[in-house]
């Protein structure tokens, strides 16, 4: 089967470790306690995914805040997107 390039945001969904995941395990509520288990648990799963890569790319692309997306959190991929647009920031050239 050829993959057309329009199908290939929903092609790497289909192929995810999550696809049969209770959804709510991503989604955990506050940031301690059992929160932090459900986030490993949300990790782990993503840690045996063969497309965490594309899941990231994509929530960082969109900017998905919420839930856990390719292995991180809202506020690990908050940070990332900080870090990105310093360096952007840092290399912007000036016109003479």
């Amino acid at each position: 089967m050829t993959v057309e390039r329009a199908d290939y945001a929903v092609y790497w969904r289909e192929r995810a470790a999550c696809l049969h995941e209770d959804p709510d395990l991503f989604f955990p509520i506050g940031n301690s306690g059992p929160t932090l288990e459900q986030i490993d648990g949300a990790k782990a799963v993503c840690g045996r995914c063969p497309v965490v890569e594309q899941c990231l790319n994509w929530a960082v692309r969109v900017g998905e805040m919420e839930g856990v997306w390719g292995g991180t959190t809202g506020s690990e991929r908050r940070a990332m997107r900080r870090r990105q647009a310093y360096r952007a920031k840092g290399t912007v050239a000036t016109a003479a």
